[in-house]
């Protein structure tokens, strides 16, 4: 389990920390069951919150719900990520840069990657959405500037403007034409 507290967006390692009220923590975590990796992440409030982080986890939460009802086999992963970018901005946020969803089976990270954001300028482009794939989508969501800035740690991840972020993930198995959210609890 990684556990990303405000300012950390992904890849937090747990502490000592106490956490207090007020703060809002991402919980991102990684199974394995015959075989197979599972992965999810939220962001929680801890007990009551600003106004602002109820509007920032609302985004990551409402942006991968967006995205699940987007997905259509046959349509680019770069069409997806593009809307997910425009979702999100939509909203008066910005993607974290240089992370994505993945796809995900007998290893945590496969192929395809899938940014939250459109990569180059042609979203009919690459890899397409097939009946049989298994990936997840995981929206990271900033609010200035979504340049990511890694901890001495070399693995806490913050945006580079330093404030509050927000993190939602689900793995998800499309077949018959449908998607099927595989990572609800």
């Amino acid at each position: 389990a990684c556990l990303s507290l405000n300012e950390v967006i992904i890849h937090g390692i747990p502490d000592e920390t106490i956490l207090q009220e007020g703060d809002i923590l991402g919980v991102d975590l990684g199974s394995k069951l015959n075989g197979y990796f599972g992965d999810s992440a939220r962001t929680l409030p801890v007990g009551k919150i600003s106004k602002a982080d109820e509007e920032l986890i609302a985004c990551s939460k409402d942006t991968l719900e967006f995205a699940i009802k987007t997905i259509r086999v046959g349509m680019h992963f770069k069409e997806l990520s593009f809307e997910i970018e425009k979702f999100i901005r939509a909203r008066g946020f910005v993607p974290l840069y240089g992370f994505c969803g993945h796809g995900i089976g007998k290893h945590p990270h496969e192929e395809p990657e899938i940014p939250n954001y459109l990569e180059g300028n042609n979203p009919k482009s690459g890899p397409k959405i097939k009946n049989g794939m298994v990936f997840c989508i995981e929206p990271m969501i900033c609010q200035k500037d979504g340049t990511p800035v890694i901890a001495e740690d070399k693995w806490s991840t913050r945006s580079k403007d330093g404030l509050r972020t927000s993190h939602y993930e689900h793995c998800m198995a499309v077949f018959d034409d449908k998607v099927e959210v595989l990572s609800i609890a």
